[in-house]
This record gives structure tokens, C-alpha cells and sequence, in this order.
């Protein structure tokens, strides 16, 4: 009798000594995070120090043996899917509305500073590879990459950078996005740091223990109505099965689409808006978790469903879990070789290093015309996240409110929304930017009006009364 596998061939270890290695390089960081002060002063995730690890690592064993030390498939893999597993995971929570009018203006305008910095960035990003693609020949459309490693984090970045790869001819794309996103890490700690110590001379107040206060009340933890903690299915269980099974309703959602695309038979469809399916998995996701929920509400009301099945704890310990392993393994993902060509370092360094730049500026000048009470908490969340991820955000946050008693924290998570639908004629320019100089420079020109749009309405109620002491007078 023989059979398919044997158990000490490396293919059927392949992807757990990748994973592994992911979760060494974490363990690792933290501890080099927590011993060494400067690395605890400079607020670096430990999932990017543990990404930076594996690089040099991986960098070392390619010299000696000239082979990777794991497969590349499988932490771009994970840099993908643990993109669209978080997203997912951060979906399936209750949201904790806020109330009131100025709440609701508050979670509206961040949205408004998300969308505009994604479209800031943008331009930055453009203008600056469109000059070097005229002196020295780089990709022009690489800049639009800055908005997608900065403000929407490695899987954005890896997802267009792959794209743009294949379907346009962006030499080392996934690398440069991922490079971006990279970038971006250590322009929010070292923003966020210089920030910091600047309004700490002014008065601002650092919490010395804030990774050490966390709320863990069993109120928390878990609410009435909610299935146990374990029964005949762990409810740890429970949360990453509808996880993975909400992500797979996507795959199925993305997959009809695409399917649509391949018989119709149209070009546009067939490499423009396909390619835009996939580069939007975390978006099907958001929408096959917004289904799993809506089946929960009818279930209850119509006495389908009895308990409870989500958990909010746990589902944030799951997207937390997902966007680690994104972040280390996409760090990790990066191609050193890529940096021998000028082409390649010098559109990255200018374009991550004034990205930096604006974003501090237009975040912090933001924060203080619209978040007054609570300027400097809303700017180190919005500036971590528009360079980091959410997580990043929080970081900085809890450096001065650790319990999160300001609106920033909540603003964040409840501008998702509103996000998604400002930013999408940005999203789809991004399928249009790469099919010729004429459709990068009408993608410019449609930023610019984008930008205009948002800035007319963070200032609506500004204009607005304007008008209306025009009209009594």
C-alpha cells in the first residue's frame, strides 16, 4: 500500500516552520522591545522589529546556502489572506455606537481626515514618481503606492504593488509596496515620538505604565446572552470558524464576479475590473461578515437563533493575531535584490520620506481645527494609523490615554464606513492610474478635484454659516 505524503518530506512542513519563524522573530522582538530602552522608547511594533529580523536573517541564510529560508509563496500568502481575516474579524464586532450630534460629526470628519490624506498622499506620491520617471526612467504610477502602504497598511500595499507587477510590468511591485508600508511603520514611530517629546516640553503627559493598564472586566470579556466559554465547541472556536467561513462567502462572492468578467468578454471587465476584485478582498470579506451578522439579527428576531455567538474580545484578539502575522510577513516578504537598482531606492525613499512629512503636517493641522478638545489624542491615532495600521494608531495613543477615555480610539473604528464610501472613486482610480501616462495624469487631475470635495466638506459648517450671516445680512 502506498500513500500520497510521507510525513518527514519538507512540503508537508513547509508552511508551519514558516509560520514558525514568524512567531519566533514576534517573541524575539518583544523581547528586545522590552529590555533595550530605545527600542521601547521609539514605540516600533514588535511585529515590525520581528519583520526587520526575519529580513536580516532571511537576507543572511539566501548569502551562505543561496536559498530562502522559507517559501515566499507562503508569507505572501499570509501577507494577503491575513489582510482580509482581520478585516473580517474587526466586522463581526457589535459596534459600540457613539451618540449625539457632535458624535456623530466627530466619527464623519475623521472619516473625512482619512479619505483626504489617502487623496494628499496620493498626489504626493504621483507628482514626485512622475519627475523621476522623466529624469531617470523609474515606474511613473509607483506613487500612487504611498496611500496604499502608508494609509491602508502592507496588505494594500502587496496587494496593488503584486498587481501592478503582473498586469502592468512594475518591476519588483509587490517589494516596493511592501517597502512603502515598511516605511511607513517607522515614519509613525519616529512622527510619533518627535510629537511626543515636543508637547511633552509644552505640558502633555505621558502615561510611564500605559502598556500595563488594560480593562479586562469580565463585563468585557464576555456579556449576558453569549455562549459559554466552552462547551462542545470552544467558543474561541466558534469566533474563527465564522471568521474563515464569512472569508470563504467572500472568496465565493469574488470568484461569481470574476467569473462574470471571464464570459463577458470585455476588455475593461477582463483587466481592469478584475484585477480590482481580487485586490479588494478584505472589501468582500467586510461584506460576507456584514451578511453573517445580518443572519444573526433575523435569526434572533425570528427565534431562529437564541444566543449570542459573537464575542468582541475575542474577535479583536483574532484581528490583532491576523495583523501581526500581516505585518511581520510582509516585511519579510521583501525582495533586498530590488535595492541595487536606483530606480528602484531612490522613488522609495523620496516618496516615503515626504509622505512622512505631509501626513505629520496635514493630520496634526487637521486635528486642531476639528478635534479641538482632544487635538493631540485624535492626532496620534489618525496619524498612526495613516502611516501604520490601526494598531499602530493605538499605540501612540495609549502613550497619553491608555484607558481610552477621549472619542479618538472609538472614532477610528466607527469611520470605517463612511471611509469606504468617500474613498471609493479614489480605490477605483487606482485600476485606471497604470494604463497609460494620459489615464496617470487624468488620475491626477481627478485626486486633486477628490481633495477639493473632502475639504469643502470638512469645512461645510464654516460655509455654511458664512452663508447664513450672508443671508441675514
Amino acid at each position: 500500500m502506498t500513500t500520497s505524503i510521507q510525513f518527514w518530506d519538507y512540503s508537508v512542513w513547509d508552511f508551519l516552520v514558516t509560520l514558525s519563524v514568524l512567531f519566533l522573530a514576534m517573541l524575539a522582538a518583544n523581547g528586545l522591545r522590552r529590555t533595550i530602552p530605545f527600542l521601547k522608547k521609539s514605540l516600533i511594533p514588535s511585529a515590525v522589529i520581528g519583520g526587520f529580523l526575519v529580513l536580516i536573517f532571511a537576507g543572511i541564510f539566501k548569502l551562505i546556502t543561496g536559498n530562502s529560508p522559507f517559501s515566499v509563496v507562503s508569507v505572501e500568502s499570509l501577507t494577503y489572506h491575513c489582510l482580509g481575516l482581520g478585516i473580517v474579524a474587526m466586522s463581526l464586532q457589535g459596534s459600540t455606537k457613539r451618540s449625539g450630534k457632535e458624535a456623530r460629526r466627530d466619527v464623519f470628519n475623521s472619516s473625512l481626515t482619512t479619505v483626504s490624506t489617502y487623496l494628499v498622499q496620493a498626489l504626493t506620491g504621483l507628482i514626485i514618481t512622475i519627475v523621476l520617471f522623466f529624469l531617470i526612467g523609474s515606474w511613473a504610477q509607483s506613487g500612487i503606492l504611498l496611500p496604499m502602504g502608508y494609509g491602508q497598511g502592507p496588505g494594500q500595499a502587496f496587494n496593488w504593488g503584486t498587481t501592478y507587477m503582473n498586469s502592468y510590468g512594475f518591476e519588483h511591485g509587490s517589494s516596493f509596496g511592501l517597502s512603502v508600508a515598511a516605511c511607513g511603520f517607522l515614519a509613525a514611530s519616529i512622527g510619533g515620538v518627535i510629537f511626543l517629546n515636543v508637547e511633552a516640553k509644552k505640558g502633555l503627559k505621558r502615561d510611564a505604565d500605559a502598556e500595563e493598564k488594560e480593562d479586562l472586566s469580565a463585563v468585557v470579556i464576555t456579556t449576558r446572552g453569549e455562549i459559554p466559554l466552552s462547551e462542545s465547541l470552544d467558543k474561541l472556536t466558534v469566533q474563527f470558524a465564522l471568521v474563515f467561513v464569512s472569508y470563504a462567502i467572500g472568496f465565493g462572492i469574488m470568484l461569481g464576479c470574476s467569473k462574470l468578467c471571464d464570459i463577458s468578454g470585455v476588455g475593461f471587465l477582463i483587466n481592469t475590473v478584475k484585477p480590482l476584485i481580487w485586490g479588494f478582498n478584505f472589501l468582500f470579506g467586510m461584506l460576507a461578515s456584514f451578511l453573517m451578522r445580518s443572519y444573526f439579527k433575523f435569526g434572533k428576531k425570528a427565534g431562529i437563533v437564541h444566543r449570542s455567538y459573537t464575542n468582541d474580545f475575542l474577535l479583536t484578539r483574532i484581528s490583532g493575531l491576523m495583523f501581526d502575522i500581516m505585518v511581520v510577513a510582509s516585511i519579510a516578504s521583501i525582495d533586498l535584490s530590488a535595492f541595487r537598482y536606483p530606480e528602484f531606492w531612490l522613488p522609495l525613499i523620496l516618496i516615503t520620506v515626504a509622505g512622512g512629512f505631509v501626513s505629520f503636517f496635514y493630520v496634526r493641522f487637521i486635528s486642531r481645527k476639528f478635534f479641538k478638545d482632544y487635538s493631540s489624542e485624535q492626532f496620534l491615532v489618525m496619524y498612526g494609523m495613516l502611516t501604520g495600521t490601526v494598531s499602530t494608531g493605538l499605540i501612540l495613543l495609549r502613550e497619553i490615554d491608555p484607558l481610552y477615555k477621549t472619542p479618538a480610539a472609538s472614532n477610528v473604528v466607527l469611520q470605517n464606513l463612511w471611509s469606504i464610501i468617500l474613498g471609493a472613486p479614489m480605490l477605483l482610480l487606482l485600476g485606471v492610474v497604470a494604463q497609460s501616462m494620459q489615464m496617470t495624469y487624468i488620475t491626477l487631475a481627478i485626486l486633486a478635484v477628490l481633495l477639493a470635495a473632502m475639504l469643502i466638506l470638512l469645512y461645510r459648517e464654516q460655509i455654511f454659516h458664512k452663508k447664513k450671516k450672508a443671508e441675514k445680512a
